[in-house]
C-alpha cells in the first residue's frame, strides 16, 4: 500500500522551518535568515520514498500583519492549517511561551488535523531542559509526537520523518520521485538572490526588497548562463544602502548569490544584477499582487 499526503509546517519566524525543509530534502529551495519575514510564498517540497511520499508546504511565519504583504502572507499559513493531512508546529529552546507562539497554539486548538510538535535546537539545551519542555507541551494534550529535533544538525529528523509516515494516509504518488520542489527554477533564483541580500542588509531595508529575474539565457559552448535581475527596493534611500559606496554591497551580494546559483545550476554563472524604487510597494494591494503574491 502506497502512502502520501500534505505536511504543513509553521510556527513564528526564525524558528527554524527552512532550515530543517532543506535539510530533509538535501537541496537548498527554501531561503534561510535570521531576518523575520523571510519566506513569502507557500512552497512545496517533495520526499520520495519507495514506499511513500511527503509533500512539505514551507509557509510564511505566523506573525501579525503590519502591512498588505504581510496580510497575505498571514492568509496563506492560516489556509493550509486546513488543506493537509498532517500539520506540525515548530517551537525553538525558549524555556517560556512567547506571545506569538501562544497566539498560534489558540489558532490549532481549533483543527482536527493530526499535530506533531517538533522542539528545536536542542543542542543549545541540556537534557534536563528538554525534558522540561516535552512536559511542558505534553499537558496541553493537543499533540499526537512531540520530538525535540536539531534541524541544523539532523539529530532526530529521521523519527520525525517516521511520525509523519504513521499518519499519512493511502494515495498515489503526486510527484516524480526526481522532483524535490513545485517550484520554477527562476523563483528559487530570484529567491537566494534575495537570501544575499538579507545576509548582507541591516534594519529595515531587507523587509521591503523584491528580486525580479529578468532574463536567464545559457552559452552552451562556453557552460554559462546569465542571469539579469532588478532588487527593486521602496525608498530612493534605501536603493543607495542596496548599492553601496562605489558599488561595494551590490558586488558583494551579487558574488555571494553567485557561489549558491552555480551549485544550484551546475554552470558558471554571470549574474548582473540592477536595483530599482518602487516606492512602498508592500502597502499597495495592486503591486503585492503584481510581484506574484497572490
Amino acid at each position: 500500500m502506497y502512502k502520501s499526503g500534505f505536511v504543513t509546517v509553521i510556527g513564528r519566524p526564525n524558528v527554524g522551518k527552512s532550515t530543517l525543509l532543506n535539510y530533509i530534502i538535501g537541496e537548498k529551495i527554501s531561503i534561510i535568515s535570521n531576518k523575520p519575514q523571510t519566506t513569502r510564498n507557500k512552497i512545496q517540497l517533495v520526499y520520495t520514498e519507495p514506499e511513500f511520499q511527503i509533500i512539505f508546504l514551507d509557509t510564511p511565519g505566523i506573525q501579525m500583519p503590519k502591512n498588505k504583504l504581510g496580510e497575505y502572507m498571514l492568509k496563506v499559513s492560516k489556509e493550509t492549517l486546513d488543506e493537509v493531512d498532517i500539520v506540525t508546529f515548530m517551537v525553538d529552546e525558549s524555556l517560556e511561551t512567547g506571545k506569538l507562539d501562544s497566539y498560534i497554539i489558540e489558532e490549532l486548538k481549533t483543527i482536527k488535523t493530526p499535530i506533531i510538535l517538533l522542539i528545536n535546537k536542542i543542542d543549545k539545551l541540556s537534557n534536563e531542559e528538554i525534558n522540561q519542555l516535552i512536559l511542558k507541551y505534553k499537558e496541553m494534550d493537543m499533540f499526537e509526537e512531540i520530538i525535540p529535533i536539531s534541524a541544523m544538525n539532523g539529530e532526530n529528523i529521521k523519527i520525525y520523518i517516521d511520525s509523519i509516515r504513521n499518519f499519512l494516509p493511502e494515495g498515489p504518488q503526486y510527484f516524480p520521485e526526481d522532483m524535490i520542489t513545485d517550484q520554477p527554477e527562476r523563483f528559487i533564483i530570484s529567491e537566494i538572490i534575495r537570501e544575499k541580500a538579507l545576509e548582507n542588509l541591516q534594519e529595515e531595508v531587507p523587509h521591503g526588497i523584491f528580486v525580479s529575474i529578468e532574463q536567464i539565457s545559457e552559452r552552451e559552448e562556453k557552460n554559462l548562463i546569465d542571469v539579469h535581475a532588478v532588487i527593486y527596493c521602496e525608498k530612493e534611500s534605501h536603493k543607495g544602502i542596496i548599492i553601496g559606496k562605489g558599488g561595494r554591497m551590490l558586488k558583494e551580494i551579487g558574488k555571494n548569490a553567485r557561489i549558491d546559483l552555480e551549485k544550484l545550476l551546475g554552470s558558471q554563472v554571470n549574474l548582473q544584477l540592477w536595483v530599482k524604487v518602487e516606492k512602498n510597494w508592500r502597502e499597495k494591494e495592486g503591486k503585492v499582487r503584481y510581484f506574484g503574491y497572490k
